[in-house]
């Protein structure tokens, strides 16, 4: 039912967790299924320097949101919020199609949390890239 990627990151997980400090948060949820993705960011410039979330959900739910997690850290902000329920699957080696709204919920998730922290310091990210520039 499930790809061997989507058990390892299910049973595995390498950035499950909490950042305290965070400086942009995300959180999605699906009532008629139950999944809920939480998504903390750290940035440091344009990049994400740090990503970890908490998920309540099925296998697949957990492992999209390490995956995710996996696929953000280290790449620029707009870059990660590229990141498709697409690039999910295939990332993943695919998920049963009931259960491809999974997908959805990360990169959704990922996307909020960038959001956040944009809205929370838009003009602190444009001195930023101005300097080094």
């Amino acid at each position: 039912m499930y790809s061997q990627t989507v058990m390892d990151h299910f049973n595995n997980p390498k950035n499950a967790g909490v950042i305290e400090d965070a400086d942009g948060i995300g959180e999605v949820g699906n009532p008629v299924c139950g999944d809920m993705m939480t998504f903390y960011i750290k940035v440091k410039g344009d990049r994400l320097v740090d990503v970890k979330f908490q998920t309540f959900g099925c296998v697949a739910a957990i492992a999209v949101s390490d995956i995710v997690s996996e696929m953000a850290k280290g790449k620029k902000l707009k870059e990660a919020k590229k990141i498709s329920k697409q690039t999910v699957t295939e990332a993943l080696g695919g998920l049963p199609p009931n259960k491809m709204h999974c997908s959805n919920l990360g990169a959704e998730a990922l996307a909020l949390a960038i959001q956040n922290y944009q809205e929370k310091s838009p003009d602190t990210h444009s001195a930023r890239v101005a300097k080094i520039n």
